[in-house]
């Protein structure tokens, strides 16, 4: 039996990603930085938009533009009348008795000007350039050097092979073999041409290995350098014994006194083992704060940074040519506009609202932190922030995405006040990050001819009933960069 077509109707709960809901959810998660190009973007595409001048807070741009347009009267009246008695005295030729000096400063060096705000200013001031790379720098020096074509084809292989550290990233084998075969090169000369490379600047670059990095930056050094033969030795011989820090046998081969082995290991600590780090060209990335934490009567209040929070408004001189029935193209492209602004006006001030609610919660959730250091820092995760401002975890993990907090002890990212916990012998909780402060102090306040193991400073903790595995302690120490205790090990 077949059974007819039927119309049936359900009710169902949906979500809609709306523009508006998609608007406000990209500048939740923008940054300061991005945040400014955002609204400069929307500024210069939405005519119904404009800053709010705090000069001009009090008089509209329409009424601004009218008073700067129409001049009083009486002041042209006046100019009117020193323009006729100007044309009365002053002959029809002036002579030219004047120099340029008479009228203008003359630049010498140390006349400073000003750019309104008593601010000195050098005419001929330029903003420094960004810093050339590795590469640059050595093909500069390479044409400054007296080589012959074959070399000139060598050395390029060779610069072309060095990587951002100063190091030789390929085999001479391998360089040679890329070299043109028309030129018919050996590989002594591929070796020759790396030597004069090897004395170009920074030292110590176009190296195969560290040890030949330092043994090359001790060549440069005057003869007459104290303990220079020694610290020579031990780089070429005994690079793997300072490594372990195998301080015993280092004594016995090179046959000096401890005190003399420590001035030789400050030698070479003075080189540098990547001497093209310098020279490698990195952009400055600037942290401009989205809040401000301060103290005021015992209690700490968060404000939001003014430079980061423009003020906007609605142009009221275009928005009184919105009409309501007209359907015209101008018309509608008016309304359609009037309402992107004011979609944009309400994502703002919602961002602005929820940024500075997340940032009130964190600072009454850690505020033991603001007042007493890293080790007074509680646990929290995104989950309590959440719960406590009735907001899905998603939208607070967008609100701390690249949001900065500067406080009284630094700037800070939201994130950083978030971290699990470790539970302590009292049945409390400790936060992981109070965790790596106390290993940084614990390991700050050892001997250095005995550092502390991650076993010992695993008991250390459990003394203060903090129960962490020596895998943990091993972890933490990691993730800060610290050396194991071998390797901190020092003479003194």
């Amino acid at each position: 039996m077949r059974q007819s077509p039927q119309i049936q109707l359900q009710v169902s709960q949906q979500l809609t990603m709306t523009p508006q809901l998609q608007q406000a959810i990209r500048l939740l998660q923008l940054s300061s930085v991005d945040l400014q190009t955002e609204i400069q973007a929307v500024l210069e595409s939405n005519l119904m938009l404009e800053r709010v001048e705090e000069a001009h807070d009090s008089l509209s741009p329409a009424d601004e533009a009218l008073a700067m347009a129409a001049p009083d009267p009486a002041e042209l009246s006046a100019a009117g009348e020193e323009l006729d008695a100007a044309n009365t005295t002053l002959p029809e030729e002036l002579p030219v008795d004047s120099a340029w000096e008479d009228g203008y400063d003359s630049y010498d060096g140390a006349t400073s000007f000003s750019r309104g705000d008593d601010e000195p200013w050098d005419p001929y001031e330029q903003q420094a350039d960004a810093p050339g790379s590795l590469r640059d720098h050595l093909i500069w020096q390479m044409e400054l050097t007296p080589f012959s074509e074959r070399d000139i084809a060598i050395a390029t292989a060779l610069i072309d092979a060095i990587d951002e550290t100063g190091y030789l990233s390929l085999p001479l084998t391998e360089i040679h073999q890329g070299l043109p075969a028309e030129l018919d090169i050996e590989l002594d000369e591929v070796e020759a041409v790396l030597h004069r490379i090897q004395h170009f600047d920074p030292p110590g670059v176009a190296a195969r290995n560290p040890a030949e990095c330092l043994l090359l930056q001790l060549n440069q050094l005057p003869p007459d350098t104290l303990w220079l033969p020694q610290a020579q030795e031990l780089v070429q011989h005994h690079l793997d014994l300072l490594a372990e820090h195998n301080f015993p046998l280092l004594l016995r081969r090179l046959k000096v006194a401890r005190e003399s082995l420590q001035q030789i290991v400050l030698l070479i600590l003075s080189l540098n083992p990547h001497p093209g780090a310098a020279l490698s060209v990195s952009k400055t990335q600037y942290v401009i704060p989205d809040v401000f934490v301060h103290r005021h009567s015992n209690i700490w209040r968060v404000e939001l940074n003014p430079d980061n929070t423009p003020r906007l408004r609605i142009n009221s001189q275009y928005a009184r040519l919105v009409r309501r029935a007209d359907n015209s193209t101008d018309n509608v492209y008016l309304k359609n506009h009037l309402q992107e602004a004011r979609w944009f006006l309400k994502s703002l001030k919602n961002r602005n609202q929820t940024l500075l609610r997340v940032a009130g919660c964190i600072v009454e959730r850690q505020r033991e932190f603001l007042e007493y250091g890293e080790e007074s820092m509680k646990p929290l995760v995104l989950r309590d922030i959440a719960e406590a401002m009735e907001m899905h975890e998603s939208t607070i993990s967008r609100v701390t995405t690249q949001k900065y907090m500067h406080t009284p002890r630094g700037i800070y990212e939201f994130k950083y006040f978030f971290s699990s916990h470790v539970g302590t012998s009292d049945g409390g909780e400790c936060s992981s990050t109070a965790i790596r402060a106390m290993i940084r102090k614990l390991i700050a306040e050892e001997s250095p001819q005995q550092p502390l193991s991650d076993s010992t400073i695993a008991r250390c903790l459990s003394q203060d009933g903090i129960q962490v595995a020596r895998r943990t302690v091993a972890k933490y120490r990691e993730v800060m960069s610290i050396p194991s205790s071998t390797d901190r090990k020092r003479l003194t």
